[in-house]
């Protein structure tokens, strides 16, 4: 099945405007994916009518992309729902207070089913959260999700950038890469991480942006990311 795991909706101060529940399930459906999520910075806000709009359409799983104390960009993924209100409490708990300023960073929006604004996120989104890389991943795991760090080899908010390799006793279920050669690039630094599933993700701000139908798992290799 064809996926795109890293999303953006209008939640997301970087995302458009127009990266609506709506708009993002059926852009998805347009270009023929089967598998979505959308990972909001620190927030699963946007997630409430997500399983309500992508019904019969695309198959979803909740996201988030959490940013660590050490800037570092988690993604955290989650197949019940009712797991959803208690990470989000977590995540309240330990981000930063300071106040969004939407002319600057951009608008922090969520909708309803039928892509009405209902509220505003006012604190900043991009801001970090005060705990550590492996207190972030614990936190994913004690609420039933799955860890994949983002972007892995990026300049900006990536494991490898801001801390210069990966931990060899954290335990995470997946690394994302952009290319084939960013693969080889990590297996080569990270040879301590054995049959470690990569995944490539659009990491999209704009509708244009999520993925064509190109990356793909199987159903079994799906479910074992659960195991």
């Amino acid at each position: 099945m064809f996926y795109d795991l890293h999303i953006h909706s209008a939640l997301s101060p970087c995302g458009d405007d127009s990266m609506t529940i709506n708009n993002i399930i059926n852009m998805a459906m347009i270009k023929e994916l089967d598998l979505i999520a959308i990972t909001d910075h620190n927030s699963l806000k946007q997630q409430t009518y997500l399983k309500q709009i992508s019904h019969d359409k695309v198959q979803i799983i909740y996201g988030v992309e959490l940013q660590t104390r050490e800037e570092i960009h988690v993604l955290g993924y989650f197949r019940e729902e009712n797991r959803l209100p208690d990470m989000q409490k977590w995540i309240d708990q330990h981000l930063q207070v300071i106040l969004n300023k939407p002319e600057f960073f951009g608008n922090q929006l969520i909708f309803n089913q039928n892509d009405e604004v209902i509220s505003h996120e006012e604190r900043l989104l991009l801001s970090s959260l005060d705990t550590s890389l492996e207190e972030t991943v614990d936190a994913i795991h004690q609420h039933h999700g799955i860890v994949v760090l983002a972007h892995v080899l990026d300049k900006r908010y990536s494991v490898f950038e801001n801390l210069g390799f990966i931990p060899p006793d954290l335990e995470i279920e997946g690394i994302e890469v952009k290319s084939d050669e960013q693969i080889d690039i990590v297996k080569k630094r990270t040879p301590y991480l054995k049959n470690i599933p990569f995944f490539r993700n659009s990491d999209a701000h704009q509708l244009i942006d999520i993925s064509e139908p190109i990356h793909s798992m199987t159903q079994t290799q799906f479910e074992e990311l659960w195991r």
